[in-house]
């Protein structure tokens, strides 16, 4: 799942600002100067052209942050994205998560590279260490700039988690060369204790000067955060994988190849399946939970972090699709999984979710193992499915009353 989001580095970065020195646009060009050849060193690649910098107010820079948040984020995609996540429990039933989104990015506002102008913007008056710190960071996305399109990913639209792993690695190589050239080239790894979940605290604690974020579900907090923390993370065992080659050579292409080290570096790279579902009249909105979505949502309901990463960490692929019915809208998933015990430890991981979730009772079992959930409004029907020698799981989730068979499951089709 992926919550689509122009630029949110500066809340990972304001709990670095201390002191509230101003500088003006000459000393900022200055450290352009100065920071373009610590990156190249750190990342091993070249500038071809130094981005321009300019300065703006920030009521300029949130215009322009706005107009690239719309062109992005179509308002069909978002809605489907927030019916989605409220029909996985993830939202709250009233959240516009439009609105809230566009306060969340514009809270803290300090400087932005723009890949349509090629252009790094930064506000005025803003916070001397905090103005560094993003100076740096996102001159690392000027120069992934002139090595992949950062535009067409940020556009990407149909698979939400493999753009989720793309903004993974793009954020997470800004994060880490930039805490690397803070800490002088330093080992991160012996210069944090507590590695990533120590900085993800640290974020937590800082929270205050962050309201807007601060009141945000858990879901939208990690889906935030995952870029830029699990990101650095995978670009941090990249290093010590494949020395002197850079990650924007082969970009992974599901959020479970930035999770988990084998998926990515072991002998052969384990590539998601791709999960097709048949066509339907009342489809509404459809898309990928991977990974990470399907560990996020496990722990929204279980509030357990090993159940949740061990239910989700046999995921091979998924797809989900939300339909209409004469009651509500109801939603479909189809997930497949490594093996046939991964499948059933999900079903028994998700079965518990749904049950303190919806307070239902132990659920109807048929011969055949699909489990049938009832709550006093909706309706849970979890299915196993064989394809092609492959353990599925469909799950279908409806308001009481409505029909559960949403699709044929005989016409799901699997592929590499």
């Amino acid at each position: 799942m992926n919550v689509r989001v122009a630029c949110l580095g500066a809340l990972l970065l304001v709990s670095a600002c201390d002191r509230r020195k101003n500088l003006g646009g000459g000393a900022h060009e200055a450290r352009v100067a100065q920071a373009i050849p610590q990156i190249e060193k750190a990342t091993g690649l070249t500038f071809k052209t130094p981005p321009k910098l300019e300065m703006r107010s920030r009521a300029q820079v949130r215009d322009f942050l706005l107009r690239k948040f719309n062109e992005s984020t179509p308002a069909e995609q978002l809605r489907g994205e927030e019916q989605a996540y409220k029909l996985f429990g993830l939202l709250p039933d009233t959240m516009d998560l439009r609105r809230f989104l566009l306060e969340l990015l514009t809270e803290q506002i300090v400087g932005y590279y723009d890949p349509a102008t090629k252009v790094l913007y930064v506000v005025e008056g803003a916070p001397d260490d905090l103005t560094g710190i993003t100076i740096t960071h996102e001159l690392v996305h000027a120069l992934q700039d002139q090595y992949v399109n950062l535009d067409s990913i940020q556009k990407m639209k149909g698979n939400s988690d493999r753009q989720a792993a793309a903004q993974a690695v793009l954020e997470g190589q800004a994060t880490y060369e930039q805490m690397k050239i803070m800490l002088g080239g330093a080992n991160l790894a012996t210069r944090m204790p507590g590695g990533w979940d120590s900085i993800r605290e640290a974020i937590r604690e800082s929270q205050s000067s962050m309201p807007i974020f601060a009141a945000a579900p858990m879901a939208i907090q990690e889906t935030l955060l995952f870029p830029y923390l699990s990101g650095a993370e995978f670009v941090r065992r990249f290093d010590q994988h494949k020395p002197a080659r850079s990650p924007l050579e082969a970009m992974p292409v599901s959020t479970e190849q930035v999770l988990d080290e084998s998926a990515y570096f072991g002998a052969t790279m384990d590539m998601p399946t791709q999960v097709t579902l048949p066509a339907a009249r009342d489809a509404v909105h459809e898309e990928s939970m991977g990974e990470f979505g399907t560990r996020l949502l496990l722990f929204q309901h279980l509030k357990n972090h090993t159940d949740a990463i061990g239910a989700a960490q046999g995921w091979d692929g998924d797809r989900y699709r939300i339909v209409r019915t004469e009651t509500g809208a109801g939603i479909v998933w189809v997930s497949i999984w490594d093996t046939p015990t991964d499948a059933a430890q999900f079903v028994d991981a998700m079965g518990q979710a749904v049950g303190r979730r919806y307070r239902t009772g132990a659920p109807t079992v048929s011969r055949s193992g699909v489990r049938t959930y009832r709550g006093s409004d909706r309706v849970v029907v979890l299915t196993p499915l064989e394809r092609d020698g492959r353990s599925l799981i469909m799950y279908v989730d409806v308001p009481r009353g409505a029909p559960t068979s949403l699709i044929d499951p005989g016409r799901i089709s699997i592929g590499k």
